[in-house]
Order: C-alpha cells, then structure tokens, then sequence
C-alpha cells in the first residue's frame, strides 16, 4: 500500500515537470517475442544512455489519448540528460521500446508527428519462433486456451474486422489485435513499409534477433553507431525474458514456415539481405 502510494506520487511529480522533460532519441519498434526486453536492456547499461521510467510506455499504441505531456512524464529532465552529455563530453540520450508500434497501425504516423527525429530500432525474429513463443506468452498470461494448432486456426477469425475499426476510431483498443495475432504479426514486410512511409530509411535500423542472440555485443556495437555512441560497449548479461516449453512439432513448423515463405521473401527484398529463416 505504501509502495503504491508512493508510485502515484512519483508519476504525479513527473506529470508536473513533463514540460522539463525530453522525448525519445531513440524508440525500439518491437516485435514481440524478438527480443526487445534484453536489447533494451543492454543498450540502457551504456553509462550515455537514460532509461525510460518504463521500458514500454505504449503511448502511440494504447495511450495515444493520454497526450504529450504524459509522454514526456515517463522520460528523464532534460537537464538530466545533459549534465551526462556535459559530464562524458558527447550526446545522451534516452528511448523506450514498446514492441507492439511495429504492428499497430496508428503507431508510425502517430510517432512520426511527434518524435519526427527519433531513430526507430526494429529485432526480426524468425517468424515461426515468434509466433510460438508468443502464443506461449498468451498462455502465461492467462489469455490463451486453445491449443496452438486451433489458436492458428482460430486467429483469422478472432482478428478480423479489428484493424478496419482501429483505422476507423483513433480511440478503439483491439485486445485480439494485440494478443491473438500470431501468424500477422509475423508478416514483417508490410509492417516495416508503414514505418518507412513516414520514416526515412536511413533513420530505421532493422536487426535480426537471431544474430542478436549469436553475438549481443557486435550487435549492439551496430546499434550504438546508428546511435552515434560508437566506441564503448557494455559487457553483454544473460538473456531476459526467455520462456521455457516444449519444442514446436516439426510438421506444424514445415507448415508455418511454408506459410511465411513468400513473406519471408517479400520482407528480403524491402531490406536487400536474406536473413536466413527456414523456407517452406
């Protein structure tokens, strides 16, 4: 109780100064079950960057409704950030990363207006891992029942008309959307073009989680360049996050796989690299 108390009061104090406060340099995009929570992690133990007050604040998803100022509430002082710069002799910066922007469809245009600057940070996954381990994290949270065979069956039904009503009220939260979408989510190619409508290429960085997870420390020194903090690196620290089940049958994975080869394909050729995932 007195912890809580004393949250409401930090989040009231921030809420007052959140004019004195910065925005993002930096926002990791998502997606879910690819990492973000360990790459966030490791890029915010380099001593010139602030972490957020919130690792994901989901203000362009879910709280776009809750305005600037409360988004600017969950970010360090400005005067905070540069007495670090002033303190290293070069830039500080601060960001967050909410994995469900890259799938949301309001998040780029919303981010865009606001953070028009920001660099946006996207981890890959290999689109059947990800979609079982985010059908894992639905059953630990309590969200899923089905099994994952009649959850990939069911997806299509769950989730449909949800992104026409999102597109058409600014204010309708999908909670199929954003939990049941296993198989869309996974579809990375037309999700990375609606951030490159509104962010030039050269601001976007996509990273594979597969090689994050190989080599954290030469990824993150490509993440810390992009973020012109070349040079130090953080000693890299044990994944986070990282869910324990049984493996995915063989059969259904040859299935999805086959199932996200053309996207697969598609998602190549946007980026001009092949990122190795198994083809169907």
């Amino acid at each position: 109780m007195l912890k809580r108390g004393v949250l409401s009061i930090l989040r009231a104090e921030r809420l007052l100064t959140s004019s004195l406060r910065a925005l993002p340099d930096f926002v990791v995009i998502g997606g879910q079950r690819c990492g973000t929570t360990f790459f966030y992690n490791q890029i915010t133990r380099h001593p010139a960057v602030k972490r957020a007050f919130s690792k994901e604040v989901h203000f362009f998803d879910k709280a776009y409704r809750r305005g600037a100022g409360w988004y600017r509430s969950n970010f360090p002082l400005r005067l905070e950030r540069r007495a670090v710069a002033r303190l290293r002799g070069g830039p500080a910066l601060t960001g967050e990363a909410s994995p469900y922007y890259i799938f949301h469809p309001h998040a780029a245009r919303r981010a865009a207006g606001l953070v028009p600057r920001a660099a946006i940070i996207a981890l890959l996954r290999d689109p059947v891992h990800r979609a079982y381990s985010h059908y894992h994290h639905e059953v630990r949270l309590g969200a899923e029942t089905l099994s994952f065979p009649r959850a990939l069956e069911a997806e299509e039904g769950r989730l449909a008309g949800e992104e026409e009503r999102m597109l058409g009220d600014e204010t309708y939260v999908s909670f199929n959307h954003q939990h049941f979408s296993y198989v869309a989510r996974g579809r990375y190619a037309e999700q990375l073009e609606r951030w490159f409508a509104f962010f030039r290429r050269e601001r976007v960085l996509v990273l594979s989680s597969e090689d994050f997870y190989a080599d954290p420390p030469g990824v993150m020194a490509t993440a810390l360049e992009f973020l012109g903090l070349p040079g130090e690196r953080p000693e890299p620290r044990r994944r986070d996050n990282e869910g324990r089940y049984a493996g995915l049958d063989p059969g259904l994975r040859r299935e999805l796989a086959q199932r996200f080869d053309a996207d697969n394909r598609k998602l190549y050729a946007l980026l001009g690299r092949d990122l190795g995932w198994e083809s169907g």
